[in-house]
C-alpha cells in the first residue's frame, strides 16, 4: 500500500510559478512510476507528466519545457515544477503511484488506468 499527500497548490497570475510536492508512505516509493495528472471542472483527467524509479521522465506536450518532475526517493517525495504558468493550467493536480514494467508503452505509462494509488489533489489557479 501507498498512500500519496499533494500540497502545494494555489492561487497565481499567469507567467508565474509553483513547486507542488507528493509525499508518499511505504518503504519501496522508488520502485513505483510517478505521475502527476491533472482534472480541469467538467474535463476528463489528463497526463502531465510521469517520472519512473531510474529516473526518466516523459511530458505531455502542453507542458514540456514549462514543467519539470522530479524526485527524491531518500525521502519518499516527488515534485512538480511548473513554470511559465497559462490560465489552462488550472486544474485540481493529483500524483499517482504505480507498477509500470519497464517495456510497457508510453501510451500505456500515461494512463490514469494504469496507477494504483492516488493523492487527494490539490487546486492550482492561474489567473490572467
Amino acid at each position: 500500500q501507498v498512500q500519496l499527500v499533494e500540497s502545494g497548490g494555489g492561487l497565481v497570475q499567469a507567467g508565474g510559478s509553483l513547486r507542488l510536492s507528493c509525499a508518499a508512505s511505504g518503504r519501496t516509493f522508488s520502485s513505483y512510476t510517478m505521475g502527476w495528472f491533472r482534472q480541469a471542472p467538467g474535463k476528463e483527467r489528463e497526463f502531465v507528466a510521469i517520472i519512473r524509479g531510474s529516473g526518466g521522465t516523459y511530458y505531455a506536450d502542453s507542458v514540456k519545457g514549462r514543467f519539470t518532475i522530479s524526485r527524491d526517493n531518500a525521502k519518499n517525495t516527488g515534485y512538480l515544477q511548473m513554470n511559465s504558468l497559462k490560465p489552462e493550467d488550472t486544474a485540481v493536480y493529483y500524483c499517482a503511484a504505480g507498477v509500470i514494467a519497464a517495456g510497457s508503452t508510453m501510451w500505456y505509462s500515461t494512463q490514469p488506468s494504469s496507477y494504483d494509488y492516488w493523492g487527494q489533489g490539490t487546486q492550482v489557479t492561474v489567473s490572467s
